[in-house]
């Protein structure tokens, strides 16, 4: 049918622009974030692309559902300003006819956001994992970049190193401070190298010294060393029951039940549930009156948009804390919305027959 058929690639084209906009900003605030990141040590520089494409990928299912209910209000909103829908309602169409079209346009869309949700959020979060503890796992030396002043984990030592090869376990011209509470120590050597004995990397300093001085009696402390040894870290890995619940499986969290688990499904299904309620409520939302020249349905709409996937988030937190059950946050907070989609679509379907129906004028 020509109606269905021209709203469906009205819609289509809406949705890509808009997908493509929002895409842009927010990739570029996560780049801005992950070099950030980059920049104080969390992760490595040459894992930023990857760490914002597994990023990107997490953030991808919001961006898919906000790209579709403003195309639902925007290409609607359109209508109603060129007084198509006019044309439509006189010639019998109600505004429950539109729910068709809209539905076979999104629903590809809905089985993408599904399927992210489900399986794609997952991975990404424990590729990101896996990325940010492969880098801290690695010794304060190896983290250091040549010729900068950076700072440990911990935040008790300064480094400054140079090295003269491309491997990483090897440096030249050491220089660490050191500070155990009362006791500081100024540590510099000629050469240094990781060596690994057992699980644990030892820092092997070579032709070097030592001073130290202890801040509570004033004694101090100057040694040479052909050379020294200090314990640079663990190789602790991490266990598949340690991860959080956003980097399990979807499988996993349905077969450990807990608290956080439960939660976590509950914020997933919800996204999909909510793109879902948002493509009806973007229809009853995208009424306006074409004799006004604004847009104050679609800053409804977002503000509508706002305020529902915040809810999504309380109820994460509400499941995860104990304090109301799966089922019942579903009936509460999605089948809320549904009911009222409904009935805003039933609102509008009648408005407009009323506001075409004849009015009687009273005889005199």
């Amino acid at each position: 049918m020509l109606f269905d058929t021209t709203l469906r690639r009205d819609l289509a084209r809406t949705f890509g622009g808009t997908l493509v906009v929002i895409l842009t900003i927010v990739l570029t605030m996560m780049l801005i974030r992950t070099l950030g990141q980059a920049a104080g040590g969390v992760v490595a520089p040459q894992d930023v692309v990857l760490l914002l494409g597994y990023v990107a990928l997490g953030h991808l299912p919001t961006m898919l559902a906000l790209s579709l209910f403003i195309a639902v209000v925007a290409s609607l909103g359109r209508m109603y300003r060129d007084s198509e829908m006019a044309v439509w309602f006189a010639s019998g169409v109600p505004i429950t006819r539109f729910v068709r079209p809209v539905l076979r346009m999104g629903w590809p869309v809905l089985l993408v956001v599904a399927l992210l949700v489900l399986f794609v959020w997952p991975w990404g979060n424990r590729q990101s994992t896996d990325l940010r503890d492969r880098y801290q796992q690695r010794s304060d030396l190896s983290r250091v970049a040549p010729g900068v002043f950076q700072t440990s984990r911990d935040g008790k030592r300064v480094f400054f190193i140079e090295r003269d090869s491309p491997d990483a376990a090897h440096a030249r011209n050491v220089f660490i401070l050191a500070d155990n509470g009362p006791r500081e120590s100024v540590t510099s050597a000629r050469g240094g190298r990781l060596e690994s004995i057992d699980g644990e990397r030892w820092l092997v300093l070579e032709r070097g010294q030592r001073n130290e001085a202890d801040s509570a009696n004033g004694d101090k402390l100057l040694s040479s060393f052909d050379s020294y040894r200090v314990l640079a870290g663990e190789r602790a890995v991490r266990r598949a029951e340690e991860r959080p619940p956003r980097a399990m499986r979807t499988i996993e969290l349905l077969r450990t039940p807990t608290l956080r688990n439960q939660g976590e499904l509950v914020w997933r299904i919800g996204l999909l549930c909510g793109a879902a309620n948002l493509l009806l409520l973007g229809i009853g939302l995208a009424a306006t009156n074409p004799r006004r020249a604004s847009n104050w349905n679609l800053l409804f709409a977002l503000l509508g948009f706002v305020v529902y996937y915040n809810f999504i988030n309380l109820s994460q937190a509400w499941v995860s804390g104990g304090r109301i059950g799966m089922g019942s946050a579903f009936v509460a907070l999605h089948g809320g919305a549904f009911v009222l989609a409904l009935a805003l679509l039933w609102w509008r379907d009648h408005a407009s027959v009323l506001s075409l129906r004849p009015r009687r004028t009273a005889s005199a």
